[in-house]
């Protein structure tokens, strides 16, 4: 799912290595690895599990090299980062980033879809001159089965 940022579609790993290369950034073979690492999960991942699955294709990055190129990224936009109920902050592609409701009850974690908050974020910006981003946090609550 493409993802425009600036002037660059960010839709394949090479995309964002153009993207990092015409903002002046390097396209280093530690931070391609974890960019093929975020396109090929498809979800969220929490920087052990980046670490993890970054350290079996190349076992000498160090984990102060993964959280380098997540800030990095995330600087360009081409991640988010979420905090999803307790846990820790988990990572994905920003052309795949979504709001999320979290039971407290039982855990599940339900995927909202962006016009939820259309009318929350209009608001926001309209009588506080706040923009919102609904993505970053989790909205913890009690789910339909557990009501």
């Amino acid at each position: 799912m493409p993802k425009d940022i600036g002037d660059v579609d960010v839709a394949t790993v090479e995309d964002v290595v153009a993207l990092m290369r015409a903002r002046g950034g390097r396209a280093t073979s530690s931070r391609r690895i974890l960019l093929e690492v975020l396109f090929e999960a498809g979800n969220h991942l929490d920087a052990e599990d980046i670490a993890e699955a970054v350290q079996l294709r190349s076992p000498d990055v160090h984990i102060s090299t993964i959280y380098r190129n997540l800030e990095e990224l995330q600087r360009l936009g081409v991640i988010v980062h979420s905090h999803l109920g307790h846990g820790p902050a988990t990572y994905q592609l920003a052309s795949l980033a979504h709001a999320h409701f979290i039971c407290e009850r039982c855990g599940l974690t339900i995927e909202a879809p962006d016009e939820i908050f259309k009318g929350l974020a209009r608001t926001a910006r309209t009588k506080l001159g706040f923009s919102i981003d609904p993505r970053h946090f989790a909205i913890l609550g009690i789910c339909a089965q557990c009501s």
